[in-house]
């Protein structure tokens, strides 16, 4: 199935991220993360890849895309990146994933890499304008990322629409978004974005906060703001794991309820952390607020 099929039904379909943790997720550990994510019916599963970017790990991530769409039945968008990639790493894992019958991805910068040679293409926009003319990703429906509160590595928020721009010029279908913890900023950048002439379907990246230290580590790498209400929710529970988990559940499911009743989220994509037990919590949460 095309991932931009699903928005035609008019519904705000959920889909989740699994990711390989450093190269690494056994396929028989893949298997039952995936068992999980299937009671849920996804619209769809997003694939990581890892530290080193495609060359270093695409193989694991078209593996692992197969085993999503071929075993489980459930639609794989495999990630593709390419700020460390060489026009040959990428043809190959494009070759690779398609071999495995995948036929959605999500085009990415992805992150750079201390001390690694540059690839030949420097942003997201770069890479889809390639892919869409190259006859090795013919087929392929192409998605993009984007950023509520503009990419960490940007200068400015202005200038990070202006790239946004520039990737649905080039052929991006869909967009997933960089995670985000208030949903005042997704809806300004929506606002935005629509302005700008951007009128591809998002779909709203949620993360369940877990511990201080996850938090800690995706707010350094990804640039989001904590809110105060979330901020006063790890201080009080920091010492209480269980009540911690509970509080972050509530506001994550809070954060969706809201999206899916504001009509600015086309989709909901939650960075699940390879916890199925979490995705399964928040989904129910969600479904018994609103009904």
């Amino acid at each position: 199935m095309k991932i931009t099929d699903q928005y035609k039904k008019g519904l705000c379909p959920i889909s989740f991220e699994i990711f390989p943790p450093k190269g690494e997720l056994h396929p028989e550990e893949a298997r039952l993360v995936l068992s999980g994510l299937k009671e849920l019916s996804p619209a769809y599963i997003s694939v990581t890849c890892s530290a080193g970017g495609t060359g270093g790990s695409s193989r694991k991530t078209a593996e692992l895309s197969g085993i999503v769409q071929n075993e489980f039945g459930i639609t794989a968008a495999a990630h593709i990146t390419g700020i460390n990639a060489k026009t040959a790493d990428v043809d190959a894992a494009i070759s690779d994933i398609k071999a495995h019958g995948i036929t959605n991805i999500l085009a990415l910068r992805g992150d750079r890499i201390e001390g690694a040679e540059p690839g030949d293409f420097r942003y997201g926009a770069e890479l889809i304008a390639y892919l869409k003319k190259s006859p090795v990703a013919g087929g392929l429906t192409i998605g993009a990322g984007c950023y509520p509160e503009g990419h960490v590595d940007c200068e400015s928020f202005e200038k990070d629409l202006d790239h946004l721009k520039e990737k649905a010029d080039a052929g991006a279908e869909f967009l997933i978004s960089q995670l985000f913890f208030e949903n005042e900023s997704y809806y300004r950048f929506i606002d935005k974005a629509r302005a700008k002439g951007i009128a591809l379907p998002v779909d709203a990246g949620i993360m369940p906060i877990m511990g201080k230290s996850q938090i800690t580590r995706m707010v350094f790498l990804c640039g989001a703001s904590l809110p105060a209400p979330v901020v006063r929710i790890l201080a009080k529970y920091e010492n209480d794991p269980e009540a911690l988990r509970s509080a972050c559940l509530d506001y994550a499911a809070a954060q969706i309820i809201g999206l899916i009743e504001s009509g600015a989220a086309d989709g909901i994509h939650i960075y699940s952390m390879n916890k199925p037990d979490v995705a399964k919590a928040l989904v129910s949460e969600v479904c018994n607020a609103r009904h």
